[in-house]
């Protein structure tokens, strides 16, 4: 699977920690940057990370900062994209199941890089239910999108 990553500098010791971990399970990694600890604006990898979803660079995005929040918020303003912050296993394939999110959030500065792996093989291995109930759901989200 190709993965867009991206991260600010909040995020940056964890994408380099995840985005090792991906390629070693066989994944290719698309990384958006940042590519170093100095300060940046998380709304700009966000930017990056959806819309190389939206371009259809990758399948699936990580997007990192200090708490997940900023990150979360500002790349779930992008079409197309549903991101969802996760610091737990059950909400990062859960979330992929039920709702086809798309993309990963993780706070840097919340979580170790065990978890993190976990999350991201959670992530990755998990696919879209397509029973109704979970359809009729992200049709009403997509709608929702649409709409407004």
């Amino acid at each position: 699977m190709r993965i867009a990553l991206g991260g600010d500098h909040a995020g940056y010791d964890l994408k380099e920690e995840l985005r090792a971990h991906l390629e070693e399970l066989g994944h290719e990694c698309l990384d958006l940057g940042t590519h170093d600890r100095e300060s940046v604006d998380y709304p700009d990898y966000a930017e990056r990370v959806g819309l190389a979803l939206g371009r259809g660079e990758a399948e699936r995005g990580i997007m990192i900062c200090g708490s997940g929040v900023g990150a979360s918020v500002a790349i779930n303003k992008l079409p197309g994209i549903r991101a969802g912050l996760c610091h737990d296993t059950y909400s990062a394939h859960q979330g992929v199941e039920h709702d086809d999110m798309n993309v990963l959030v993780l706070g840097g500065r919340i979580i170790g890089p065990l978890l993190a792996r976990e999350l991201v093989s959670a992530f990755i291995g998990a696919h879209f239910s397509n029973e109704e109930r979970h359809q009729r759901r992200l049709d009403k989200v997509n709608a929702l999108e649409k709409r407004y």
